[in-house]
């Protein structure tokens, strides 16, 4: 089986692909893979001086938001084009200012597997006198059909009609171990968020 591939790159793209599932006798799945901001890494505080913690000390603050997954299909990958906006605040007006964000984009499998990582990054330009700041970023993620298809058996299981009286009409196929297993191994997510160290991340998860 190929190996799931990221490749990361600065783009634009704002389109959400999602699905509704009106029979609820009906389970559908999608290989697309999900979109998701980590916890504690959507947002960044920069201080001055960078050792001290205090509230008057906060230099810059930013936070993700708008992130979203465009999925394209070939027939050797799914394409995932990704895009966010990053919005920056500065403590005081001053002259104008860039500031670099680094931002990591991670291909993770079944929810805990860390398939591949890259760093990114956008910048932030604050007007002479403004407060705010914004900017738009993205980065694209491939990964091979291969990984992403369950076997034949497990995806008949899933994906098949059942009748209200049927035995099993209302038993999940995901509460079968194996399947569930199956249907993980077969997931992945993309990840978005700021690249923190261990003193950023601890004020996040403090806050």
């Amino acid at each position: 089986m190929s190996k799931p591939y990221l490749a990361v790159g600065l783009l634009v793209s704002a389109l959400v692909l999602a699905g509704c599932n009106r029979n609820p006798l009906l389970v559908k799945r999608s290989t697309c893979p999900a979109v998701a901001i980590p916890a504690y890494s959507g947002s960044v505080t920069k201080f001055d001086p960078p050792q001290s913690r205090d509230a008057d000390a906060i230099d810059v603050t930013a936070q993700l938001s708008d992130v979203v997954g465009s999925c394209h299909e070939s027939a050797d990958y799914l394409t995932t084009d990704l895009a966010f906006t990053v919005t920056a605040q500065r403590r005081k007006p001053g002259p104008a200012r860039q500031v670099y964000l680094p931002i990591f984009v991670a291909l993770a499998q079944g929810g805990n597997v860390l398939v591949s990582k890259q760093i990114t990054g956008v910048m932030v330009e604050f007007p002479e006198g403004q407060l705010r700041a914004e900017a738009r970023g993205g980065a694209r993620a491939d990964v091979h059909r291969s990984a992403v298809t369950l076997p034949d058996e497990v995806q008949q299981r899933i994906s098949r009609e059942r009748r209200p009286d049927e035995p099993d009409a209302l038993v999940d196929p995901l509460s079968d171990p194996q399947v569930r297993a199956a249907v993980r191994a077969a997931s992945f997510e993309v990840l978005v968020g700021f690249q923190l160290d261990d003193a950023s991340l601890a004020y996040n998860v403090g806050k």
